[in-house]
């Protein structure tokens, strides 16, 4: 790197440091918040933002009805619930009403305190005036004190002073919101989505009204669980085509101080499934709760087969062994008044507090008294672990074997168009499947060497959907791209010998482009599963369009990445405007430091990892995308050709 001058140093002063006031840290950043603004779980997550605190109405007995509707653009969400309603009156220190306080302004609400909440999941006071600040329109409606109260908002500020309404007997609050264009790359709420949350809080909060009004789809559902987690624990089995062993589930409960309750039961799958959640926050990578969860549930297996010397001889139980085909449900209520909750960013995908641990593993503890209680259960269940272990012990030893047969010169035989990184450390490489030799060119000499590897397939790959294992095994693409990952396939997979973290799919921005991400999607569905469960296989996003705004020094680039973008980009320009648009037809046509800046750098790139949220209706989904039976395709295409840029 050139070394700067002492002229371009002095530059750089007090004038040049920016102080973000009010909402514009959500719009400038808003993935801190969010999670992000690329694909659609950064969208939806307005939604759980405030939904989230109609919950907490509920959860603190205020509310007993939540109505979220979809509305007929796609584009436009309202939540409404029967609870106290949002304060209107003028908070003493700021002389403007409340409701306007806690929408555009961070870290404002009732929440900080355990004075109006006894439990609840908005802990920093951000989820409302988050949503504000990143929707293009969004209006309150608040009955209480006797009146309807009316304001809106646009992209964080106040559109409209707050209004009261005719008098009315009613309580609660509605918000309606529209996701703003500027800030996401696309707006579409999904109905199936929105569903599947509404669900779960339902489930959560035993005997709670949740009702879905779809515009999109014409339907109404409501969702209302008397039997709590009990029900989402059959959801889960029934989803999921298992069944418990012995037909036995177990449920415990603890109702003082911090309120612990779970729904659980083995079966016959080989992984394990935990949903956890703390005071309604689903936390999708666990944390100590989880944590006290598994070690209280060991600690009663053990005691109880140590008790009634069941330990299999010479075979060590392990953790693993016990929870292998375990399938549960974990819900933790916390007081403000107990423990302030820290989770592990806005988005709350992990609990960080320690003192959780402890009562959850006290409870799971006592399980050891359901499994004396019921003798014959207990058996299948203890036959069930001590056969995990006689498997894991078999399968560690044929493995031995099978190393020292092979030796310590072993090498991996690398495909030759594969450019691999120089890191040995998988936890810091990832490899990056691109179509063609031309993308593949780019991307070699655009990528950090050390860390990251690009492996690139010629055209489209085979059909994993539709052709047989024999042809699997026969294709050169397939095969060559086995052998880079390392970690085999089928039956034999081993995620232990995985050489990357992460699998990137980066492909062209266009219909050719999602095709081939599609079959890669697919092969690695069927028949490399555990590789897309454990989180590895992601999606890169590449720019379909380049817009060159102003000239000269004023210039300005903004990178599209569909159709829809560019004409909402388009719309919310003048003609006076100067701008120059540029389409690219692949990734060969970004030079190398073009792909390294909007596609391959770890800090500005947008990745999309790819997840089985529901495995019978993946399975569905790529039947009839790509399965043997055309006519369900070509009613697909006959159905959505009107989004599509397709001829039919």
């Amino acid at each position: 790197m050139a070394k700067s001058t002492d002229a371009k140093l002095s530059e750089y002063r007090a004038a040049d440091i920016e102080v973000l006031e009010g909402l514009e840290p959500v719009r400038r950043r808003p993935g801190m918040y969010i999670g992000g603004t690329e694909g659609p779980a950064g969208l939806h997550h307005l939604i759980k933002e405030i939904l989230d605190n109609s919950i907490d109405e509920a959860m603190n007995g205020f509310a007993d009805l939540i109505t979220v509707t979809l509305h007929d653009d796609s584009e436009t969400v309202s939540i409404e619930d029967n609870g106290r309603g949002i304060p209107v009156d003028k908070h003493p220190k700021f002389n403007k009403p409340a409701l306007e306080i806690i929408l555009t302004t961070l870290h404002s609400g009732g929440k900080f305190s355990a004075k109006n909440y006894y439990s609840a999941g908005g802990l920093h006071g951000v989820g409302a005036s988050v949503v504000n600040a990143l929707s293009e329109e969004l209006d309150v409606t608040v009955w209480r004190d006797g009146s309807e109260w009316r304001q809106s908002f646009s992209r964080g500020k106040a559109v409209s002073g707050l209004k009261k309404g005719e008098k009315t007997k009613a309580h609660g609050t509605r918000i309606k919101f529209k996701a703003d264009q500027e800030i996401f790359k696309i707006i579409r709420f999904s109905a199936e989505r929105i569903e599947k949350l509404i669900q779960e809080k339902a489930f959560l909060n035993r005997g709670l009204r949740v009702v879905f009004r779809d515009e999109v789809g014409g339907k109404e559902t409501e969702h209302c669980y008397p039997d709590g987690l009990n029900a989402y624990l059959s959801h889960i089995l029934q989803k999921a085509k298992l069944e418990a062993i012995s037909g036995e589930s177990f449920y415990i409960e603890r109702t003082e101080g911090i309120k612990v309750e779970c729904a659980f039961c083995w079966t016959e799958s080989t992984n394990e499934r935990i949903s956890s959640y703390v005071n309604g926050i689903h936390t999708a990578q666990g944390g100590s709760h989880e944590d006290g969860f598994r070690s209280g549930l060991s600690k009663a297996i053990r005691n109880y087969m140590a008790v009634h010397d069941l330990i299999p001889k010479g075979i060590k139980v392990t953790a693993d062994d016990i929870r292998e085909g375990l399938v549960g449900v974990l819900s933790v209520s916390v007081p403000g008044a107990i423990s302030q909750l820290q989770f592990q960013g806005q988005t709350k995908d992990k609990l960080n507090n320690p003192e959780i641990e402890h009562p959850v593993d006290a409870l799971l503890k006592t399980f050891e008294n359901f499994l004396n209680s019921k003798p014959t259960v207990a058996a299948a269940i203890i036959e069930r672990i001590s056969l995990a272990a006689k498997a894991r012990a078999a399968a560690r030893s044929a493995s031995q074997s099978v190393s020292r047969k092979i030796g310590i010169s072993h090498r991996l035989n690398l495909p030759g168009k594969l450019a691999d990184c120089s890191s040995t450390n998988p936890d810091k490489s990832e490899v990056f499947i691109v179509e063609g030799d031309s993308a593949g060119g780019s991307a070699k000499q655009g990528r950090d060497r050390a860390t990251q590897a690009v492996l690139p397939l010629k055209g489209k790959i085979l059909n994993a959907i539709a052709a047989s294992e024999a042809k699997i095994k026969e294709n050169s693409e397939i095969t060559d791209l086995i052998s880079a990952l390392g970690c085999g396939y089928g039956a034999s997979i081993n995620l232990d010998r995985l050489r990357y973290s992460r699998v990137i799919i980066l492909t062209d921005a266009d219909a050719d482009g999602m095709h081939i991400a599609s079959l890669l999607m697919a092969f690695f569905f069927r028949f490399m599963k555990p590789l897309v469960e454990s989180g590895h296989l992601y999606l890169g996003l590449s720019p379909l369009y380049r817009v060159r705004l102003g000239s000269g020094s004023k210039e300005e680039i903004r990178w599209l990445y569909s159709d829809e973008q560019k004409e909402r980009f388009i719309k919310g320009k003048t003609s006076r405007e100067k701008m120059q648009i540029t389409r690219f037809k692949g990734l060969g046509e970004m030079s190398p430091a073009m792909l390294w800046d909007t596609t391959l750098n770890p800090d500005k790139r947008n990745l999309l990892r790819i997840q089985i949220d529901n495995e019978s209706a993946a399975i569905t989904t790529f039947e009839h995308l790509l399965g043997r039976d055309t006519a369900e395709r070509y009613r697909l295409i006959q159905d959505n050709a009107h989004r599509l840029e397709v001829d039919v």
